[in-house]
């Protein structure tokens, strides 16, 4: 069977010309706004007066340092949850008693928003790194959790079976046989608590550090910088399409589709 009509589309040279439109009509009504709206431009800076801005924030370091602390942040933090998160997921997985007995803490516990812990992880590590980074950790290590307990709990029974047959041991089923087939449903769990842990990062920057793109644009706007402001919210959007970018990267590799193929 020939590829489908929009399959055909999709490989014509101007295809990848498309996503960038919407960027382009943004910028475009972004500087009639700016022009004509009547704000002053110190209220809403237009389009090249926060280029400019942005040149001279890369010039004096400032922009790259605030950048550099935040995902320091979130490097920690998200590691933090998945060295925890997955192997806690994969142990509530294969034991029903060990799940019987802790999930209903983790259901208790995920719904609580992660700033709702500020003022505890303020009085609890002071300022600096530790409160932002416990705040992304807990942003990301109960879904990873659930997500790895349910990717476990999905895998079909029959390669357990045949696990037993070959008279696997406890480490090797979960080596060989958990880890592979878990991978697709970890590695979107992976990309969807990636973008909450930099979501969270910038409103933790916000209160409890000194440093950080959440810090700059709140210091940002006390100096009536909106500029500046908009420099960081800039940034902060090319970081995350590039943190979702490299998560997808990770999902095209071999083993992400082992299931898949093993269907």
């Amino acid at each position: 069977m020939g590829p489908l009509f929009w399959e055909k589309k999709e490989k014509r040279p101007y295809a990848r010309l498309i996503p960038f439109i919407g960027f382009f009509a943004l910028l475009g009504i972004w500087d009639c706004l700016a022009r004509f709206s009547g704000w002053s431009r110190q209220v809403f800076p237009g389009p090249l007066e926060v280029l400019m801005s942005m040149g001279e924030l890369v010039a004096n370091g400032m922009l790259v340092k605030h950048t550099v602390a935040s995902l320091f942040r979130v490097t920690v933090g998200f590691y933090l949850a998945a060295v925890l998160g997955i192997p806690l997921g994969i142990i509530l997985g294969m034991s029903k008693n060990t799940r019987l007995l802790i999930n209903p803490l983790i259901q208790f516990l995920r719904p609580i928003s992660p700033l709702a812990w500020i003022p505890l992880a303020m009085l609890w590590f002071g300022i600096g790194d530790p409160p932002a980074i416990f705040l992304i950790f807990l942003s990301s290590f109960f879904p990873l959790a659930v997500s790895t307990t349910i990717a476990v709990e999905g895998i079909n029974p029959t390669y357990f079976y045949v696990a037993a047959n070959f008279n696997f041991s406890r480490s090797e089923v979960i080596t060989k046989l958990i880890i592979p087939a878990i991978i697709p449903e970890v590695v979107t769990a992976l990309r969807m608590t990636v973008t909450i842990s930099w979501l969270v990062v910038v409103a933790a920057e916000m209160i409890a550090v000194q440093s950080g793109l959440g810090f700059l644009i709140l210091d940002s706007r006390n100096a009536l910088r909106m500029d500046y402001v908009m420099d960081g919210m800039i940034v902060i959007g090319v970081v995350g399409l590039t943190l979702d970018h490299l998560m997808r990267q990770l999902g095209s590799i071999d083993a992400a589709s082992w299931r898949q193929i093993s269907h």
